[in-house]
């Protein structure tokens, strides 16, 4: 790797002349933002920020970075929550910020594809395809900065994987530069094409340590004509199991959100997020955010969902229920669940956990958790939420009241592998959605099935020989 001194210098002066002096962020109070992760867990130092605005300037940047074996760290909207898009405390990385490609060259609607470069912000690209009368399902709490190329990336999942898919599955084709320089333009628009390896694949969830993603193609949808949302409350995840089973038959891919939720998390958004209430008159110890969404129309979705809910009451799976009157409401249901993190700050330091399990396993998940995190810190508080139907729960810890957040902090890497353990026994991963980055990279190494880390590792040095792609993270 390259060291500071002149001849470090005069390389810093190289990539700055292909994207010009006002493009090659310099000034320390200016290379902030780019350095430090949201959360700020995981800073950096840089000497340079690198914003190209051509796929030619990425090629050129990385073929200079293999020819001067200068670490380069691929960004883009700095939103990761695993510290994946910062670099490390060297001095020596240069962060590559892809935020000036931010063009949507296509929307092809025949084809049902949008091709979009990497610095797309993701809400930009779902009010393009509205305007187009489609769809464009990917949605994250971050949308309003993340990017298109960061998603890919870390192969963002979301509120609609149960009926959409996540970041890969929304993926046609890729245009790439690799480490050499080369660009791989596989922009293809293809359902079905089986001529070779998927090498796109490789690509989407690696983080940026095998090249950078310039542009994607993407599936678009059909929007929906009807949709109904519903904040249900029931008494174990077991019930909500039960709902999902019992949605799932009668809605099939009707049914695009199914969300799990403690009463806990809601608690916190009421009393620091202003505007926020509570939608049903009475506590009960878990809530469910149900989303039906229909081609036919919004009589369709109403009925199916009144249809779900009442079998459900019947059965005994659910306490009460309320089904959003208007848009409005429906949009203030979904509020509530994704200010939940927002409402953990003021709560004190919180240990967070982005897992899953198969979907069968979560109430167990659920109910053995308790126990493990108390073992850690008896007095610690489980504020659990997420995805249940695609079986991805962000199983957070927040401190206990009124206890010291540093010492808390302090429990980090003994409450990390308490619930790890117990998410492993049962057949689930570390990381469903977030990625690995430099937060969880040693213990996937320690972990993980060593025959699958020495192909991780083969892959690595095929791709980037030189070692110059975001290292430290992943692999």
């Amino acid at each position: 790797m390259n060291a500071a001194g002149s001849n470090f210098s005069e390389t810093l002066d190289r990539f700055a002349a292909i994207v010009g002096s006002a493009h090659a962020v310099r000034d320390p109070a200016d290379i902030q933002p780019y350095v430090t992760e949201r959360r700020g867990l995981f800073g950096g130092v840089a000497p340079l920020v690198l914003r190209p605005g051509s796929v030619d300037e990425v090629s050129r940047i990385l073929a200079l970075a293999t020819e001067t074996r200068t670490p380069i760290v691929p960004q883009g909207g700095n939103t990761g929550l695993v510290g994946g898009q910062t670099p490390d405390m060297s001095g020596g990385q240069v962060v590559l910020s892809l935020s000036r490609l931010n063009r949507i060259r296509e929307i092809d609607l025949l084809s049902g594809t949008v091709t979009a470069e990497a610095g797309v912000v993701l809400e930009t690209l779902q009010q393009a395809a509205d305007a187009a009368d489609r769809l464009f399902p990917l949605a994250l709490a971050a949308q309003g900065s993340c990017q298109i190329g960061g998603n890919l990336s870390s192969n963002a999942g979301g509120v609609a994987v149960l009926s959409y898919g996540n970041a890969r599955e929304l993926c046609l084709g890729l245009e790439v530069v690799l480490p050499t320089g080369e660009v791989l333009d596989d922009l293809r628009k293809l359902k079905k094409d089986n001529t070779g390896y998927d090498l796109k694949n490789l690509f989407v969830g690696a983080e940026g340590t095998l090249g950078v993603i310039t542009a994607a193609v993407l599936k678009l949808f059909p929007k929906p004509k009807g949709r109904e949302v519903a904040w249900v409350a029931i008494d174990t995840p077991r019930d909500a199991l039960s709902l999902l089973r019992l949605a799932e038959d009668r809605a099939g891919s009707a049914l695009t959100a199914f969300e799990l939720i403690a009463d806990i998390a809601v608690e916190f958004a009421v009393r620091h997020v202003p505007g926020t209430v509570r939608p049903l008159p009475d506590r009960h110890p878990w809530y469910v955010l149900v989303e039906i969404s229909s081609g036919r129309s919004a009589e369709d979705a109403r009925d199916l969902m009144e249809a779900i809910l009442s079998e459900a009451m019947e059965a005994g799976h659910v306490r009460d229920a309320v089904i959003a009157a208007s848009g409005g409401q429906g949009a203030a249901l979904w509020k509530l669940r994704e200010t939940i993190p927002e409402a953990q700050k003021p709560e004190g330091a919180s240990i967070k956990h982005d897992i899953s399990v198969p979907v069968a396993l979560i109430p167990e998940f659920i109910e053995r958790g308790a126990a493990v995190v108390r073992g850690v810190s008896a007095d610690a508080r489980v504020v659990c939420f997420g995805h249940l139907g695609d079986g991805n729960l962000h199983y957070n810890v927040s401190q206990p009241a009124g206890a010291d957040g540093k010492a808390f902090l302090a429990l980090y890497r003994p409450m990390n592998d308490a619930v790890h353990a117990l998410v492993r026994e049962l057949g689930g991963s570390i990381s469903a959605e977030h990625g690995i980055g430099r937060m969880k990279r040693d213990e996937l190494l320690a972990t993980a099935p060593p025959v699958g880390i020495e192909l991780m590792r083969r892959i690595k040095a095929a791709f980037d020989p030189a070692g110059i792609m975001n290292p430290g993270k992943v692999v």
